[in-house]
């Protein structure tokens, strides 16, 4: 059994909110998600890349663009309230800080990855509305 740090967050917040997958063919499996689970498409990319919505969860149908990544989990995405506390539970686990993400993506403001090196998005404003790193610095 693995030793993990035992400490509790004060981010009471943190919630699965944002679920990506890699495919080649995003509208086909966007029609899937439509037609069995009654997901909403809420934006579509000019890359070809569907998110999808069922009120609470996001889907993102990332398209594949042949760059040697497999189909399949890409990523997840958390919404949080304070960057800074996950920031230092992660010191904690002696893991990097989260990453700002490019100012063309609108979900999330930061990437983290957990030990595994799984690939973790981290949103403030969450993943149900697309909102650039330029709206965001307008706000606020």
């Amino acid at each position: 059994m693995t030793e993990a740090v035992q400490t509790k967050p004060t981010n009471r917040l943190r919630k699965l909110r944002h679920i990506a997958i890699v495919t080649v063919n995003p509208a086909r499996l966007s029609k899937f998600y439509e037609e069995v689970f009654g997901m909403e498409v809420v934006h579509s990319s000019k890359g070809g890349s569907v998110f999808m919505s069922d009120g609470t969860i996001s889907l993102a149908l990332l398209k594949n663009k042949a760059e040697g990544k497999p189909n399949g989990l890409n990523h997840i995405g958390f919404l949080i309230d304070d960057h800074e506390d996950v920031a230092s539970q992660l010191e904690k686990w002696g893991l990097d800080r989260p990453v700002e993400r490019p100012a063309d993506r609108p979900y999330a403001e930061v990437r983290m990855t957990d030990p595994d090196g799984n690939n973790i998005d981290l949103s403030v404003h969450g993943f149900d509305r697309v909102e650039t790193k330029a709206e965001r610095e307008k706000l606020g």
